[in-house]
């Protein structure tokens, strides 16, 4: 008598089911990590910003007029309470990431509102409200 040779029902509906698995748990944390990514361009064009304004400041004695980033893939920037001593710089985001918001002052005082965590002392890039 011949031998029939394959799969069965049962061994597709478990491997089915471990795909279902892997996907249930590695899509949101890929998810996250694309996002955590493009994070980073807020925050470096934020640093960036800072050191453009106490160069700005240096020359001119004053932050009136001084420059904001330009805007990014995912962040637009602005340049707000620009006085003789004060100026502070906000990354805010658009399209997936417009929950995020990022900013930083003269004193290099961080703060964030994110979907993961409100900070008044740092920046926050991770699930958690980590800094």
């Amino acid at each position: 008598m011949k031998m029939q040779q394959g799969f069965t029902l049962v061994e597709l509906m478990i491997v089915v089911a471990v795909i279902g698995i892997l996907a249930v748990v590695g899509i949101p944390a890929y998810t996250d990590y694309v996002i955590r990514g493009k994070l980073v361009e807020a925050t470096s064009a934020l640093s960036d910003g800072r050191v453009k304004m106490e160069q700005f400041f240096q020359d001119n004695r004053t932050y009136v007029g001084g420059p904001a980033p330009a805007a990014t893939a995912n962040f637009t920037y602005a340049a707000s309470n620009l006085a003789t001593t004060t100026y502070t710089i906000t990354a805010t985001g658009t399209g997936s990431l417009s929950a995020f918001s990022y900013t930083i002052d003269q004193a290099n005082t961080k703060t964030s509102t994110t979907p993961w965590g409100n900070s008044a002392t740092c920046w926050v890039r991770n699930k958690g409200g980590a800094c």
